[in-house]
């Protein structure tokens, strides 16, 4: 069994509602020998290799996040896609310690494909930028100003992608237009949406 870090037990010992199911669940991942440690504000176990599986705590559940998720196999139909835009990281989500229990060795079947991925060095394959819709209110401003157009196309394809889907998540025209006129002074410095 691998290591339990002190950062990991506070983070947990701070997390009240959810302290049965993460306990529940880290003694399957150090039980593969997963090192941990926490990344990103929540505990993160890893191999040499790379990330393997993140905790996640929800208002309505918890849940463990695979970063490379849609390359698992999924026999059980338990990993959910967070939104329609996410590409990579898959949950299982969990809403009581019966259930992490009851699924421990689908738990640790599903772990041992993320480190057989990660260790065969497999990558998922991200839509190119391209692929994702510019909306109508944004490409008008980028057809009505060439340096917020190259300015646009100098940021890395995540940031873009950013971008695109923030604009273009808003129902309105009107909204969507303030949004881009918001973040124009951004995009400008080479910015991406969270910088």
């Amino acid at each position: 069994m691998a290591e339990r870090t002190p950062q990991v037990d506070g983070y947990i010992r701070k997390n009240k509602q959810w302290r049965d199911e993460f306990e529940a669940l880290r003694e399957i991942v150090l039980d593969l020998g997963l090192k941990e440690e926490i990344k990103w504000m929540s505990p993160c176990y890893t191999t040499e290799d790379g990330n393997i599986v993140i905790f996640q705590a929800f208002k309505e559940y918890c849940a463990i996040m695979f970063p490379k998720g849609a390359l698992l196999d999924d026999p059980e139909h338990i990993l959910i896609q967070m939104t329609e835009n996410t590409q990579a990281a898959r949950q299982i989500r969990f809403t009581g310690v019966e259930q992490v229990r009851e699924l421990r060795p689908v738990i640790r079947e599903y772990l041992e494909n993320a480190i057989e991925i990660e260790a065969a060095g497999l990558q998922v394959d991200f839509k190119d930028t391209d692929e994702f819709e510019v909306p109508e209110e944004f490409q008008t401003r980028m057809d009505e100003d060439p340096a917020l157009k190259e300015a646009f196309e100098a940021l890395t394809p995540g940031r873009q992608r950013g971008y695109l889907l923030y604009f273009g998540g808003a129902k309105q025209s009107e909204t969507r237009s303030r949004r881009v006129e918001q973040y124009i002074p951004k995009i400008m410095d080479g910015e991406g949406l969270r910088d």
